[in-house]
């Protein structure tokens, strides 16, 4: 009998390139949300709309689907939006991770579960963060995502259960959000570019310094922790490097077709950023050799093609 994977948050950002990684692999149960990005329907995986703050349509999603394998991506994942929307982003990263938690727990299969939570869990430092840091996050985000974490530590303490924990760090590609710093510098320079908007990049805290991965890297790692770590661990996924923001539009600018002026936006500027937040990827590497593969130029540059596609399609 085949083995079922189910994938949460399969329309999102890293949910999308899971699914791109695990295309030939069946069967394979993908759930959204009925009010979230609707499912690709090219794609062929069994989608189910499930709702992950009711504990009861998500019972149900499991016990119809009996995975053997769980990759739980789905979540709020804006930092800048969770500080004025902080209870959405608790009910859905905790609320929805315990239900999901309580569903596996209850139906008694045996059943693997990756929990994707966050960097954004540490306790800021200057110095890269290793798994052992203290956990004690300063953004409203951050603190849904420890306890995110904290319960899929628990689960496997107490329960019993064969859980997992990942800790990415910042990771960018194509088909992300322009909500998000380098997909942001990216759809501006394509619209820019293609004369639908005047040349002049709005851009927030270009100080700020953060590790950065290729989102098809942090995905490999996910299938790969999924498939082999031990239960009950968390592993950094990371570059080890922290990169300046200016550094990334830099590069960004120079794959740009036109000359940009770049201005300084208020509006773009955090209540709360980060001077820097890098990661220690020891474990991940010394446990497994992995080690990202996608250089951030490579990244970069395929961003911007992406969001080229994209506006010459009218986005």
């Amino acid at each position: 009998m085949l083995e079922t994977t189910l994938v949460t948050g399969a329309t999102g950002f890293a949910g999308g390139h899971l699914l791109d990684r695990l295309a030939d692999r069946a069967p394979l149960v993908a759930w959204y949300r009925l009010d979230g990005t609707p499912p690709d329907p090219h794609r062929h995986i069994d989608w189910r709309p499930v709702d992950l703050l009711n504990p009861a349509d998500v019972a149900r999603g499991v016990a119809e689907a009996a995975p053997s394998q769980i990759f739980h991506l789905a979540g709020a994942s804006l930092v800048t939006s969770s500080f004025t929307s902080a209870v959405p982003h608790l009910r859905t990263n905790v609320l929805g991770t315990h239900h999901l938690i309580e569903a596996v727990r209850r139906s008694g299969l045996p059943c693997r579960v990756l929990v994707v939570t966050s960097s954004q869990v540490y306790q800021p430092s200057d110095e890269p963060l290793a798994e052992n840091a203290p956990m004690r996050p300063s953004t409203p985000y951050g603190l849904s995502k420890l306890a995110q974490d904290q319960l899929a530590e628990r689960a496997f303490r107490d329960d019993g259960l064969d859980v997992v924990i990942a800790r990415p760090f910042n990771h960018a590609g194509p088909r992300q959000s322009a909500d998000f710093a380098v997909a942001g510098f990216a759809r501006q320079i394509a619209r820019i570019e293609a004369g639908l908007s005047a040349p002049e990049l709005r851009v927030g805290n270009l100080e700020a310094r953060r590790d950065m991965t290729d989102v098809r890297d942090v995905v490999e790692a996910y299938d790969l922790l999924l498939a082999r770590a031990p239960a009950g661990r968390a592993f950094n996924i990371c570059s080890g490097r922290a990169w300046k923001v200016g550094d990334l539009l830099d590069e960004l600018l120079h794959l740009a077709r036109v000359p940009i002026r770049v201005l300084p936006d208020e509006a773009r500027m955090r209540p709360s950023d980060i001077p820097v937040i890098q990661g220690d990827a020891s474990r991940i590497r010394a446990e497994f050799g992995w080690a990202p593969r996608i250089r951030v130029e490579q990244m970069l540059s395929d961003t911007l093609e992406w969001w080229r596609g994209q506006t010459l399609a009218g986005d």
